[in-house]
C-alpha cells in the first residue's frame, strides 16, 4: 500500500497537502514555495514553451502558444484578460475543485504571473455555484491583499451557472462580460471579456505554470514524457478500492493509477477515459497503454479532463451510457440544431436499443452521429457522439443481447457513473 509520504514524494502540486493533510493558507504556501517569482514574468511565455507545458483542461493545447496568442492579440486590442476556469463540469472529475480547496495560492500565483506576462491587469476565477468554493477563494484573495502578495493584478471570483457548457471558454468569457453563460462562435482569445482577448485555462494549468516559474522548464521536464512533460491530476472512481485524485507523471497507464489506488474492488470490463465527453475503452491490454495526448493514435482518445472510471463486469455499460449521455444532451444551450435536436435524438436511439429491442434505432443512431459530429457551434455534441459511439463498439456483444432479449443481468447493478441533478429552469444562464 502506498503511504502519504511516498505519494507526496512524486507529487508536485499536491505535495504539501499530502504531507500535512490540510489546505495551505498564504503563510503555509509561502513556506512551501517561497515568494512569487516576479522576475519570471518577462520570459514566462518562452519558459512555458521550453517546458512544453500543455493545458490540463481536456484539450492539452500548448500553454506557451496560448499565452503568446493572447499577448499578441491583447497588444493590438489595448489590453487582455485572464479567466481561471475552476468551473469543473465533468461529474466524474474532482481535481480542479481539490486544487482550489487545498492549494488556492498556487493557482492564483500562476494566474497573476500569466496576467502580467500577457498584459492583463485583471483575473477572474470562475467556479460553479453551490460547491462551496466562493468563500474559500474570497478568503484567499483577501489574504493576498492584506499581505500585499502579488503583482498588483486585480483578482475577483464569480460563480458561473451549473450548466455543463457554461464552463466552455467562450461561455465563461461571455458570462464574465455580463451575458449568459453560453458558448459563442468567436474565440475568447480574440474577443473575450468586454471585447478583450482573454486567456482561459483551468486551475491545474495555472498551478503548473506557477511551479515552472519557480523551478524552471528543465525541472518540469524531469517528469512525464518527452512530448508531454510534467505530472497530471487524475480523478479515479468506479470499481476502485481507494477512489480519489492522484498526481502522476504524464505517460502512466490506467493500470499504474489503479495500483496507486490499491487496485480494483471488482474486476473491470471497461473504463471511461477523459470524462463523460470522453471514450469507453475495453479493460485488459488497453490498461497498460500510456495515457498521453499522443495515445489518441493508439487508444482512440487522450487523457481529456483527467478522468478514469472503472466499470465492473457486473454492470451494464449501455445503461450507464444512456444515463450519462442523457444528462449531457439535456445540458445543451439550445443554440444550434446538432445540440438541441441531434444529441437528444441519439440518446433516444440508444435507449431504444437498450430497452426497446429496436434494431432500426441502431442504424438511426449511427447515421445521426455522423450528421452531428463536428457540426455544432461548440464541441458539446461531439462529446455525446464520442461517448455513445465508443459504447456501441466496446459493448457490441451487449448490443446484440439487448436487441435480442431487451436487457441483460447488468441492468440490476447499482449505477456506477454519478449523474448530478440538472440545473433548475429558474437558475437560467446567469
Amino acid at each position: 500500500m502506498t503511504t502519504a509520504t511516498e505519494a507526496a514524494a512524486g507529487a508536485r502540486l499536491l505535495a504539501g497537502w499530502l504531507r500535512s493533510n490540510a489546505p495551505a493558507g498564504l503563510a503555509e504556501h509561502a513556506y512551501q514555495h517561497g515568494q512569487l517569482p516576479a522576475a519570471a514574468v518577462p520570459t514566462l511565455v518562452e519558459t512555458a514553451n521550453r517546458a512544453q507545458l500543455r493545458g490540463r483542461g481536456g484539450g492539452w493545447f500548448p500553454t506557451g502558444k496560448k499565452l503568446a496568442t493572447v499577448a499578441t492579440n491583447g497588444a493590438k486590442a489595448g489590453g487582455a484578460y485572464v479567466i481561471v476556469n475552476g468551473a469543473e463540469s465533468e461529474p466524474a472529475a474532482a481535481k480542479d475543485k481539490l486544487l482550489l480547496r487545498v492549494a488556492p495560492h498556487l493557482v492564483l500565483d500562476g494566474a497573476e504571473l500569466a496576467a502580467a506576462a500577457i498584459g492583463a491587469d485583471q483575473v477572474t476565477v470562475c467556479v460553479h455555484r453551490g460547491v462551496g468554493l466562493l468563500p474559500r477563494l474570497q478568503h484567499a484573495i483577501a489574504e493576498r491583499a492584506a499581505a500585499r502578495w502579488g503583482l498588483g493584478i486585480v483578482i475577483d471570483v464569480q460563480e458561473s451557472p451549473r450548466w455543463y457548457v457554461s464552463s466552455e471558454s467562450t461561455a465563461l468569457a461571455r458570462f464574465v462580460s455580463g451575458g449568459p453563460g453560453k458558448p459563442r462562435a468567436v474565440s475568447a482569445y480574440r474577443d473575450g471579456v468586454n471585447g478583450k482577448p482573454t486567456l482561459v485555462s483551468n486551475t491545474e494549468t495555472f498551478a503548473h505554470l506557477a511551479m515552472i516559474a519557480r523551478h524552471g522548464p528543465d525541472w518540469f521536464r524531469q517528469a512525464g514524457t518527452a512530448q508531454s512533460p510534467g505530472t497530471w491530476l487524475v480523478t479515479l472512481s468506479g470499481a476502485v478500492r481507494r477512489p480519489g485524485v492522484y498526481e502522476m507523471p504524464v505517460g502512466v497507464s490506467a493500470a499504474d493509477v489503479l495500483r496507486q489506488a490499491g487496485g480494483a474492488s471488482e474486476p473491470w470490463q471497461a473504463m471511461l477515459v477523459g470524462g463523460y465527453g470522453g471514450a469507453w475503452l475495453p479493460a485488459g491490454e488497453t490498461m497498460a497503454v500510456p495515457l498521453t495526448p499522443e495515445s489518441k493514435g493508439v487508444l482512440g482518445c487522450g487523457p481529456g479532463a483527467g478522468v478514469v472510471v472503472g466499470l465492473p463486469t457486473g454492470a451494464c455499460g449501455l445503461a450507464e451510457t444512456v444515463r450519462a449521455a442523457g444528462w449531457l444532451a439535456a445540458q445543451n444551450a439550445r443554440q444550434c440544431g446538432p445540440c438541441f435536436n441531434g444529441a437528444p435524438a441519439i440518446v433516444d436511439d440508444l435507449a431504444r436499443i437498450v430497452w426497446g429491442r429496436d434494431r432500426q434505432a441502431y442504424e438511426r443512431a449511427r447515421f445521426r452521429m455522423a450528421m452531428v459530429n463536428k457540426r455544432g457551434a461548440c464541441a458539446h455534441p461531439d462529446g455525446v457522439v464520442q461517448l455513445v459511439n465508443t459504447a456501441l463498439h466496446v459493448f457490441s456483444a451487449d448490443v446484440e443481447q439487448h436487441l435480442a432479449t431487451g436487457g441483460c443481468p447488468g441492468l440490476s447493478h447499482r449505477p456506477v457513473l454519478y449523474v448530478p441533478e440538472l440545473p433548475s429552469a429558474q437558475e437560467g444562464w446567469r
